[in-house]
């Protein structure tokens, strides 16, 4: 009997996205009810068509129609509704699609509760196996030994773009996507189809929700704030979401070693508006507009290092300020034309400007000396002796200015088991940079030259008679023009294989482009680029997903791949190439009668023209000559379900080798060698009082092969930074919550939910670094390398309201 049968899972909401407890759900005489959390669970009959009924007495009924097979999973979400009619019959896939694809889909309601320095998609991300970043300042992330360029983000099927000049995670501020607007989020770490655009590694792809009725959001902590607000016509032709966000980092900055006078000020804006024109057109618009304003006056710094024998500190007393600003701009329409039931065709057209500024003179005056270690002396941890004394002065003048613009018209043509996509783009990119940034360094009186003329002093033994010069200078005038043509084909089916389901997939994409502008014109490039997918789900008791993915993966150069060191651009550089493939398998299962999923998945990289770099902090610098090749390889393991009733948790695992060989010089890692990597999301509640809840994010990261000194030679020297640990936990109590039957106050009266958290960051207040300082010791000569730690541990306190 059990082998006859199949099950299905999901959860029922209400129009408000809020869980339905006791919804009944009824096939053929079997029956089954929601939790408190809205989730139900059913067997059903296998290979008959079945109709299931979903029926609460204060919603319209529903029903499904639909077939399995024996032992399979179908997981269904349903959004009831309390005034209009439900469609009679509602037929669905019974698989997956997203995970036949290799597309790990996230629940929203997770981004905003997962505890985090910097929240949002990027914070949970980050707990995914295969996702690397050290640090939690950043929206930055790292996908299987990729790089922060190399992961393509859509929101609404719109490319979305991030400054160019950011260099450190304090700068950031605010991630383009606002977690108030997000009604889906689908995410995959590599092998992904030809419809998606020109990167190595990544694409996460967002949609904004549409509203259903009129309300708002407000949040608060001590970090910021940020407000959203729903409106919808009385036809319901238009639809409007707006979110507008403040962000300020004074407090976790603050926390860090460096005292400072740091006045930051992140703010953006954005809208998706949506105009039903008739029942086969629609119009959408995307619109954001942000400013993030940093200004930061360092004041002292003391960092203790060494041993316990040889306990040592460097002291620096800071001189001048640094003033940045980036102000982007960014609008899109998207027109979606449904010509026919098998064809529908989209036009998008997308403008992006940033103007960004960063301008900064400080002067870094230093004292390297030992700790008194005696105990019961007076000066006991005071500095007694200084074993180097000097300065360093720090100076820039970058301004940009880019404007990027495409066009893109897209088909979709559906029928009967077969699916063909294509698509061709357009967009042109206008780039006018300077770049004026330069380093002086001097050491006990000694002004020290750039590392080409050291081999020919002995400074201050020696008396060197040649030209001073900065330690290190970038001077470059950038004026460029971009113009790109892209397309992509694609097709896909669906079949039987004797008793099991076969998905295939394949596609083709194609780029050109040419750099100019200037003094520079390049050559005109082409790349081609075939992919392809086979997911096998094979006709036994175990409900088993196997996917082999991959093909020949291009990345056309971006403005910032294109400047090499000395910030110079260089118009023919390649297109990095990648030949990738990846082998997952999806095991869905049962587990204290609570639904559970582990996905594994084996990934190899062969990487040629590769575009060596070096990594400082965030920013990324590019030798633009192609002169190497790589290979990245490891494993991916991601074990998810309900751990606790009602919730979802998962627990994280990856290993990962990346090398690069520089002309012919040898393999050595490459800065994004994240060998391990172990992440736990986890939520929970109080069982007796279920409106209180935690939250657990855990992240442990092996340490990157950065902190080297900027001058060192890879292939001479290289050091890694320590393994970076980090834990952020959260505690909310709900005060309202119109879903549950409860009564309440008048003063609860405006509230359709209202909840009140405490989060804490870094519990553990480990101390995590994310580049090195090198100071000389001019009496030893030698250089120690002085960690500049992240965050420590901080506090906050967050309330949440929807009206």
């Amino acid at each position: 009997m059990f082998s006859q049968k199949g099950k299905l899972q999901g959860f029922i909401l209400d129009d408000k996205k809020n869980p339905i407890n006791d919804v009944n759900i009824t096939i053929q005489g079997l029956a089954s009810q929601t939790n408190a959390k809205g989730f139900y669970s059913i067997s059903i009959p296998s290979n008959e068509k079945v109709a299931v009924v979903f029926s609460h007495i204060s919603f319209k009924k529903a029903t499904l129609i639909l077939t399995v097979t024996p032992d399979e999973v179908v997981d269904f979400n349903l959004v009831l509704s309390e005034k209009e009619e439900q469609m009679g019959e509602v037929f669905v896939n019974a698989n997956n699609k997203k995970g036949v694809q290799g597309i790990l889909t996230i629940d929203p309601a997770t981004l905003k509760n997962v505890p985090g320095a910097n929240p949002g998609i990027e914070n949970v991300l980050k707990s995914l196996a295969g996702v690397n970043s050290n640090n939690e300042l950043s929206s930055q992330y790292a996908v299987r030994g990729g790089n922060y360029d190399e992961n393509l983000v859509y929101v609404n099927e719109v490319e979305v773009y991030r400054p160019f000049l950011i260099r450190s995670g304090q700068q950031e501020g605010l991630s383009f996507t606002n977690t108030d607007l997000i009604q889906n989020v689908d995410f995959s770490a590599g092998g992904f189809q030809s419809k998606y655009g020109d990167k190595l590694s990544s694409v996460l792809d967002i949609t904004y929700r549409k509203p259903t009725q009129f309300g708002a959001t407000v949040e608060a902590s001590f970090l910021g704030g940020s407000a959203s607000f729903d409106l919808i016509s009385k036809d319901k032709r238009w639809t409007a979401i707006t979110g507008v966000r403040y962000r300020n980092n004074s407090l976790l900055v603050n926390s860090q070693e460096t005292q400072t006078n740091y006045t930051p000020s992140f703010v953006d804006v954005q809208t998706a508006i949506n105009f039903q024109a008739s029942s086969k057109w629609q119009w959408s618009f995307l619109g954001n507009i942000s400013q993030n304003k940093y200004n930061y006056e360092p004041l002292t710094r003391q960092t203790n290092f060494g041993t316990i024998d040889n306990p040592q500190a460097l002291l620096i007393f800071y001189e001048g300020q640094e003033r940045d600003q980036y102000q982007t701009f960014f609008g899109a329409v998207k027109s979606t034309f449904k010509a026919s039931d098998v064809s529908t065709y989209k036009f998008i057209g997308a403008v992006f400007h940033t103007l960004e500024k960063e301008h900064f003179d400080i002067l870094a005056e230093y004292r390297l000396a030992e700790v008194d270690t005696n105990i019961g002396s007076e000066t006991l941890g005071d500095v007694s002796f200084s074993r180097g004394i000097g300065s360093q002065l720090n100076h820039a003048r970058n301004d940009l200015d880019a404007l990027i613009a495409n066009a893109e018209f897209k088909g979709i043509h559906d029928w009967k088991s077969n699916l063909v996509e294509w698509g061709v783009k357009y967009t042109r990119e206008s780039i006018r940079d300077r770049i004026s940034e330069w380093e002086v360094i001097d050491s006990a009186g000694f002004a020290l030259n750039p590392p080409r003329f050291l081999p020919k002093k002995d400074e201050p033994y020696t008396i060197y008679n040649g030209p001073l010069a900065p330690y290190q200078d970038v001077r470059a005038i950038n004026f460029n023009t971009i113009n790109r043509f892209s397309g992509y084909l694609q097709w896909s089916r669906k079949a039987n294989l004797g008793t099991s389901l076969v998905w295939y997939t394949l596609g083709v994409r194609m780029h050109s482009w040419q750099v100019l502008g200037g003094y520079v014109s390049g050559e005109q490039q082409f790349t081609f680029s075939p992919r392809a997918q086979f997911t096998i789900k094979p006709n036994t008791k175990a409900n088993l997903l196997f996917r082999l993915s991959g093909g020949m993966y291009h990345q056309p150069p971006s403005y910032r791949e294109l400047r090499d060191s000395d910030g110079v651009v260089q118009p023919n550089v390649n297109a990095q190439q990648s030949i990738h493939v990846v082998l997952g398998n999806d095991y869905s299962f049962s587990l204290w009668n609570r639904p559970f999923k582990l996905v594994t998945e084996l990934y190899y990289k062969s990487l040629s023209d590769v575009n060596t770099y070096t990594i400082d902090n965030v920013r990324i610098r590019y030798q633009a000559n192609n002169d190497a090749k790589a290979y990245a390889q490891g494993i991916d393991v991601r074990w998810n379900g309900e751990f606790v009733p009602g919730t979802e948790s998962w627990i994280s695992f990856g290993y990962l080798k990346t090398e690069e060989n520089s002309n012919g010089k040898g393999f050595i890692a490459r800065p994004t060698d994240q060998r391990l990597k172990f992440a736990m999301l986890f939520q929970d509640y109080m069982p007796n009082i279920p409106s209180v809840k935690l939250y657990l994010n855990l992240v442990y990261n092996t340490g990157l092969p950065g902190g080297s000194p900027s001058y060192a030679d890879p292939f001479l020297y290289q050091n890694r930074l320590r393994d970076y640990r980090r834990a952020d936990v959260g505690f909310s109590k709900l005060l309202v919550d119109r879903s549950a039957s409860r009564q309440y106050g008048k003063w609860a009266s405006s509230f359709q939910e209202l909840a009140i958290g405490v989060e804490v960051f870094n519990i553990f207040n480990n101390q995590n670094a994310i580049t090195n300082t090198w100071v000389r010791d001019v009496y030893t000569k030698n250089q120690y390398g002085i960690p500049n730690y992240m965050t420590t541990r901080v506090f906050n306190i967050k309330l949440n309201a929807r009206f």
